[in-house]
């Protein structure tokens, strides 16, 4: 699917989509043709699914790669699209892959923060990614939601303060509420992970970590371009 970057520029609400991948035993007894046969036919298959596809190679045990497909979503169908045409993407190949798990949500405006889009969002259409990627399901408690509009915003902007400090950290934060589990799916990149775990630190200290309920498990991945990161499993 094409899509022109004013079309994505104009669009107000964007659905992304991770996959935790791991390959099966009968992979590995491929040939190393028949492996970058597999890696060509699959890759185009999950970007007829999306309008960007970028493929992160994991760090954690049993995970061999995370897959983040971002589209414009403005039309009703557009979730219904894409999972049918990602479904088709991979069952050709579920004698190889094992989707271990998926989180994904909606993006919406953020009621606070004023401004329309911040520096430190991600575009999920981005040319480049950097180096790091953490994601990870996130839930907050009864509690929060029956506190003041006044009582939300007091604690969001000091977790707005914190997070403005690390300049160099991007965040984008999905709505997934009814839609999976959790309530929404926080998602960072970084360049530097030492950093990134200074603000996770930094953050635990703030009024607003009594409300949270859930935020693991956590996911951490390593950005190559799609054809690099496949190439370590040929």
């Amino acid at each position: 699917m094409v899509t022109s970057n004013e079309e994505i520029l104009q669009s107000n609400r964007t659905l992304n989509h991770y996959s935790l991948i791991s390959f099966k035993e009968s992979y590995w007894s491929l040939s190393t043709k028949e492996r970058e046969e597999f890696h060509q036919g699959w890759l185009n298959g999950l970007c007829a699914a999306a309008q960007k596809v970028d493929i992160f190679q994991a760090t954690e045990t049993g995970i061999d790669l995370i897959i983040w497909s971002a589209l414009t979503a403005d039309d009703k169908q557009a979730a219904a699209k894409f999972f049918e045409k990602f479904a088709a993407a991979n069952n050709p190949y579920r004698q190889l892959i094992d989707l271990k798990d998926s989180l994904w949500g909606f993006t919406r405006p953020s009621q606070y923060s004023k401004a329309a889009r911040s520096k430190q969002e991600i575009d999920p259409f981005a040319e480049t990614r950097k180096p790091y990627l953490i994601i990870y399901p996130f839930s907050k408690t009864t509690e929060w939601y029956l506190m003041s509009r006044e009582a939300h915003q007091g604690m969001m902007n000091e977790h707005i303060r914190i997070g403005k400090q690390y300049e160099d950290i991007s965040q984008l934060l999905l709505y997934s509420f009814g839609l999976q589990n959790q309530e929404f799916v926080v998602v960072y990149e970084t360049d530097d992970l030492a950093h990134f775990s200074d603000l996770v630190n930094e953050l635990r200290d703030t009024e607003a970590r009594r409300h949270t309920l859930r935020d693991t498990p956590l996911h951490t991945a390593i950005y190559h371009p799609a054809e690099e990161t496949l190439h370590l499993w040929k």
